[in-house]
């Protein structure tokens, strides 16, 4: 069994993310390779979001110290949400379809240094360590079995 707490956990997810929409902007065209990523980018985003919200947002939720962190980047994922979709609506060979995976590359890139730089630290003080790794367990074994994917 991992030793990781949620803070490890979470990072790694979030390179996998970087790591996809850096490949996802490569793509051009309605080709396969960008209905491959978008799909792939669409799950990680999807379900990393829902289940960060359940282990890591909604403890954070119930402290008035960190109430509001949490509440602004859930606000966050709700726009990246819309955008994810506003993505998914638009003909992959147009030119808009570029512009808007930029765009959501550089909101989910905000949001995730964000994250890291501003909510981890104080999250941190407020989780003891036994709740961080039983968190983590708990994140890495709903994402496990929400996905699959292969880059």
């Amino acid at each position: 069994m991992s030793t990781e707490n949620l803070f490890e956990q979470l990072r790694k997810d979030h390179e996998m993310q970087r790591d996809v929409l850096d490949m996802i902007i490569e793509t051009s065209g309605e080709s396969e390779a960008r209905k491959k990523m978008l799909k792939v980018l669409d799950e990680l985003l999807t379900s990393h979001a829902k289940y960060e919200e359940i282990y890591f947002y909604a403890p954070l939720m119930e402290m008035e110290s960190t109430h509001e962190l949490a509440r602004h980047s859930v606000a966050e994922h709700k726009d990246i949400d819309d955008l994810l979709q506003k993505l998914k609506d638009t003909d992959m060979s147009s030119s808009a379809w570029l512009s808007t995976a930029k765009e959501l590359k550089h909101l989910v890139e905000h949001h995730l240094d964000e994250e890291e730089q501003e909510v981890f630290r104080p999250a941190g003080k407020f989780l003891a360590e036994k709740e961080k790794t039983n968190l983590a367990h708990q994140y890495r074994d709903s994402m496990q079995s929400h996905r699959d994917i292969s880059i």
